[in-house]
């Protein structure tokens, strides 16, 4: 039984077999925790002895401090500062976010979410203890692919000549979710065979001090050799030590005494030091460590077979898309696919088999992969950046300098638009709207039934200037899921909204945006029951957004209303405002930190349920007062 709290004098009281029986009883927990309530097992498993090496040797939350980069290494983290008892809450509404966060535990230094940031971040707690004379070293852990994102390497040419307590640990299992690309992932492979270089030297050296007089010149004359199989063997290292820092490695990640002893001698350093620790992501379940990227973000699952617990629903819109773009791409060369790192994710490794020439991974770097996206736009290509919501605000400039303002054929297929649940405030996409929407001439199309993505991305695709498609996680919805006749779509035509619901002389106009069209409707049958006329539009588009089939309406409704998955700053809603020039009733979340939580209860606690929705229009339209902004 794992106890509540351990602390570095109980890690340092314990012996390292007794270390090592703790990180399986924690890794045996992890995999329990996991395969019930879902959650990031794979790099959690993979980083177990890691975090253990790490809270013996530091005083964390004492002087000494750890950024998990991205965050999904933490779980063991978590258990090792007494929230195992919260396990059972693991991201849930209201219980233990899957990610560091500092506002649950202040040993939690840094919130993150997001790859390649906690470098950055360590650099600035390093330096502030340094300006405010407090002393301790500032840690950042950082792998799962990270290292492929620039803001890493913009970080440590800046760290490396200017700071002596930032310690980074890099670990390194050869993944990210998927596999690794691209060439810093070969020089770390370059780096591994280091690991056998120093056990061979090690090896060497004990085997010439047990011969008698002959070791020590023996020793002696093997110094030229052993130096340049060093600098065969270790040459990449360079890398790091000209920007400024001592590199340690390959170190074992799963050997604590190893750990532990190198932790040590790296807090004496007087420059920043670059640690390279390997690891086995999914360590200790064979399933994981046999498919690290199926277990690297999980549902729940059965522990002794592995099998994961399949969700309801049909076809996802990721699967959905996925199959799309590879039926576009048979008759149109033109069409290149471009993924950040997640191939599986976006729905696109099916169009990576088929079509490998115009497929590009570009790992974890969003902003190269629209400005390169934009190159090929350049060059004549039609370029689809497939991408999660919230990884794309990561590349706004480029969006805006790259993109928008060359007026260049990129289209952004922005997937886990809205609430995405347990993964909670760092990864909600609800902000694409109000980010995209003042781009200059791009146009944002939202489907709200399964039938509405391939006429938009046919649209996208030939429209000749930038354009975005958005769609939520999850089943793509169907016209018996709104529960309304939906008109089907041309691909031809620009899209334009259209009326699911119409009203003579309506008391209310709710205007929906994609897959929150469903509760529209629903809301108004919840209207008509209670004695309300309620007509409903769906959107489409949101950018450029062409008032005129719902203005009559709108001019007849007591009451207009915009229901939107976005913020209220800078969403649809404001959109909608300012076409019809009259004040709207806009539903939409808030501008604070969207918490982790299944969809319904966010959309319930924010007012964005059907009920939610019903009841604030019969609010305002019992009162009677005037629509506020």
């Amino acid at each position: 039984m794992l106890k509540q709290n351990y602390t570095s004098t109980d890690l340092k009281a314990m012996s390292y077999d007794e270390l090592n029986e703790l990180s399986a009883e924690i890794r045996n927990f992890i995999i329990s925790a996991v395969s019930r309530r879902g959650g990031h097992l794979a790099s959690s498993l993979g980083a177990v002895e890691l975090t253990v090496a790490l809270h013996r040797a530091f005083d964390i939350g004492g002087g000494d401090s750890i950024v998990w980069d991205v965050g999904h290494q933490s779980y063991a983290h978590k258990i090792l500062t007494g929230r195992g008892g919260d396990f059972k809450t693991l991201r849930r509404f209201g219980g233990l976010s899957g990610f560091p966060k500092y506002e649950e535990d202040k040993r939690d230094a840094f919130n993150t979410g997001h790859s390649s940031t906690s470098i950055s971040a360590a650099f600035g707690i390093a330096k502030s203890k340094e300006l405010r004379g407090e002393k301790g070293s500032s840690i950042a852990v950082i792998g799962d692919g990270a290292m492929t994102g620039g803001m890493a390497y913009e970080a440590l040419n800046h760290a490396g000549h200017n700071s002596e307590n930032l310690i980074i640990v890099y670990n390194d299992n050869g993944m990210s979710i998927s596999k690794n690309v691209g060439g810093f992932s070969r020089a770390m492979k370059k780096l591994r065979n280091a690991g056998k270089y120093l056990k061979l030297k090690g090896d060497v050296k004990s085997a010439l001090d047990n011969i008698p007089i002959l070791g020590a010149p023996t020793k002696k004359g093997l110094s030229r050799v052993k130096n340049d199989i060093k600098n065969v063997m270790v040459e990449s290292s360079s890398l790091f030590e000209s920007m400024g820092f001592f590199y340690m490695g390959p170190v074992d990640g799963h050997d604590i005494e190893h750990l532990e002893a190198v932790f040590d001698y790296a807090k004496t350093a007087t420059k920043p030091v670059f640690i390279h620790v390997r690891t086995k992501k999914g360590k200790g379940y064979p399933p994981a460590e046999a498919n690290p990227d199926l277990y690297h973000g999980v549902g729940s699952f059965d522990i002794k077979s592995g099998k994961l617990h399949k969700g309801s629903g049909g076809e996802s819109w990721s699967s959905l898309f996925g199959r799309t773009i590879c039926k576009f791409a048979e008759s149109d060369n033109r069409i290149a696919a471009v993924t950040a790192a997640m191939p599986d994710g976006t729905g696109l490794k099916n169009f990576a088999k088929k079509y490998p020439e115009r497929f590009f991974d570009v790992g974890i770097a969003e902003q190269h992969a629209v400005t390169f996206s934009a190159g090929l736009a350049r060059g004549g290509m039609r370029p689809v950046f497939a991408v999660y919501s919230t990884f794309l605000q990561r590349a706004y400039d480029q969006l805006l300098h790259d993109v928008a303002l060359q007026k260049l054929p990129v289209v952004l297929a922005v997937d886990r638009s809205g609430p995405v649940g347990g993964d909670g405030e760092t990864h909600q996409g609800v902000y694409d709207i109000s980010y995209l929407s003042h781009m200059p001439g791009m146009t944002i199309l939202s489907p709200a039934i399964a039938d509405d993505l391939e006429p938009m991305l046919k649209y996208l695709i030939n429209s000749g200037g930038p354009g975005a498609v958005r769609y939520p996680r999850g089943a793509a919805l169907s016209e018996a899921d709104i529960g309304a006749e939906v008109p089907r779509l041309s691909e031809n035509i620009r899209p334009r909204p259209r009326i699911i619901i119409d009203r003579e002389r309506p008391d209310v106009l709710i205007v929906s945006v994609g897959v929150m069209l469903k509760n529209a409707v629903e809301a108004a049958r919840i209207l008509e029951d209670s004695g309300y006329s309620a007509a409903v539009a769906d959107a489409v588009s949101i950018k450029p957004f062409d008032k005129r089939p719902i203005e009559e309406a709108a001019r007849r409704a007591k009451l207009v209303v915009s229901v939107e998955n976005n913020v209220l700053s800078g969403g649809f809603g404001m959109i909608l405002e300012e076409a019809l020039g009259m004040r709207i009733l806009k539903c939409a979340y808030p501008d604070e930190p969207i918490c982790q939580g299944r969809i319904s209860e966010l959309e319930d606690k924010y007012g964005l349920s059907a009920e939610k929705i019903a009841e604030k229009i019969k609010q305002h339209l019992k009162s009677g007062t005037e629509v506020k902004i």
